[in-house]
Order: structure tokens, then sequence, then C-alpha cells
């Protein structure tokens, strides 16, 4: 991930770029949620660096220019929100793209899609469990999905879960719950079938 150019030197106050060494580490640590929440919200391992990359670029505008309310605890919530809408917005762009398309670039289109690309960057990225967790993920409703994915790997609160989706704190918490328990049953099946070791 690159850092966008001509950060002021402090990050101290509400409102302001940090430096670029402090705008390194805080992208270190936040970095690999939010990429995975991304990846949860686009079509593609590519589509989901572009969006977050552009979700960043915008919050450094927003600071730049004084527009931002609030300090570097609000970021996340932002980025969140934004990659949500940034998503939404390229999806609707693909969408009706292929629409005018011919049916062979429409089909290779979908096989491209529907690349697989691991959630979880680690040595194991390869593990079997990890596959067929990354898998069932996709499978659930995308209400679910986005968040059980905020709240394990993103650490959000519900009632921050609820504040970046637009609904109440339980809801975000029954969503949560629903979608945890449909995995259960999905991991559950894929057990009984040989799928999965675990």
């Amino acid at each position: 991930m690159q850092i966008p150019p001509d950060l002021p030197p402090s990050h101290s106050a509400p409102g302001v770029v940090p430096s670029p060494a402090a705008w390194h580490d805080w992208l270190v640590a936040q970095g690999p949620k939010l990429l995975l929440f991304a990846r949860q919200q686009t079509r593609s391992h590519e589509d989901a660096q572009d969006v977050l990359q552009d979700a960043l670029v915008k919050l450094i505008e927003k600071l730049n220019s004084g527009d931002f309310v609030g300090g570097s605890e609000f970021w996340m919530p932002y980025l969140y929100t934004t990659i949500r809408r940034l998503s939404i917005d390229l999806s609707r762009r693909d969408d009706r793209r292929k629409r005018r398309e011919d049916s062979v670039i429409a089909d290779q289109e979908a096989d491209l899609a529907e690349a697989f690309h691991p959630w979880f960057e680690t040595d194991s990225s390869g593990d079997e469990t990890r596959n067929q967790l990354e898998a069932s993920l996709k499978e659930l409703p995308p209400k679910f999905a986005e968040v059980i994915v905020m709240k394990i790997w993103g650490e959000q609160t519900f009632a921050e879960i609820g504040e970046i989706l637009g609904i109440s704190q339980n809801t975000a918490a029954s969503r949560y719950r629903y979608g945890l328990e449909a995995l259960k049953r999905q991991l559950g099946g894929a057990r009984r079938r040989g799928d999965l070791s675990i």
C-alpha cells in the first residue's frame, strides 16, 4: 500500500495529516483490517485494493483541506463507510458495463469475479480450513458477512458497526449472531461431507 504524497509533518491535532512515518505505522496496523473489509465488499482482490486506495486518498484530501471532523480515532469509521460506498458505486458501474458487453466478454468477467482470493495474509493461506472459511463467508448473505468481518477482523463494536451501516446496535448484534449460526451450519456440513478436517 502506497503512502499518499505531500503529508504535513504532524498528526496530533484533529484534522491534521500524520507524518509519513506515523501514517506508515497506522497503515501497517489498520491496513489489513481495512483490506479484508474491502475484499468482502468487492468482487476481486484488485477491486478491493483499488477501493481501499481511493478511500485512503479521500481521507488524506479531507485532512489536507481541514474538512475532516475529529481526530485519528474517527479515521476507521470514516474509511469503513467510504469503502462500502465506493464498493457499491464500483459494483453499479461494473454492472452497467457488463450489460453493454457481449456474452463472451461477460462470461470471462464473471469467471474473473469468481476467482478465489484468500482473506488471510499468512504463510498458511492455502490451508483448507481457511479456504473453507472464506468460501463459507462468501456464501452468507452480505448483510451478515459484512458484520462478521467488521466485528471479528475489523475489531469494531456493535455500536460502531451500526453507525457505519446505518442500522441499530441491536440489529448489528442480531446480524452477527445469525451470521455466525449460519456459518457454523455451513462449516458443520463441510465437516460431515469430509471437505473440512477440523
